[in-house]
């Protein structure tokens, strides 16, 4: 999972960032619209609303350090799902969460 910014603004919300979602089993690709402005509870409402709602709750996250993903937001989000947000690995540019 990462956000891609910098789009052009696009759409009747004026889009201007993509959530990206990819399934390494499937290889399947989300790519859900946002704003770069978004914060991290919007993030977190967008995965809800995008991916568990149609997919279940993924065993495994990986994301960057993105603070918009290393919140407290999104530790309460894991909690309330029945995951354990990892800590950062401070060798890597990603986390297993």
């Amino acid at each position: 999972m990462d956000l891609v910014t910098g789009l052009v603004p696009g759409g009747k919300e004026n889009f201007n960032a993509c959530l990206i979602i990819v399934d390494r089993f499937s290889k399947g690709v989300r790519c859900l619209p946002c704003h770069k402005e978004d914060t991290a509870m919007d993030a977190s409402l967008i995965f809800l609303n995008n991916l568990i709602s149609t997919s279940g709750v993924p065993n495994i996250i990986i994301s960057d350090r993105d603070p918009k993903f290393t919140s407290e937001v999104w530790t309460k989000f894991y909690e309330m799902l029945g995951n354990k947000l990892a800590s950062p690995q401070l060798t890597t540019h990603r986390q297993m969460v």
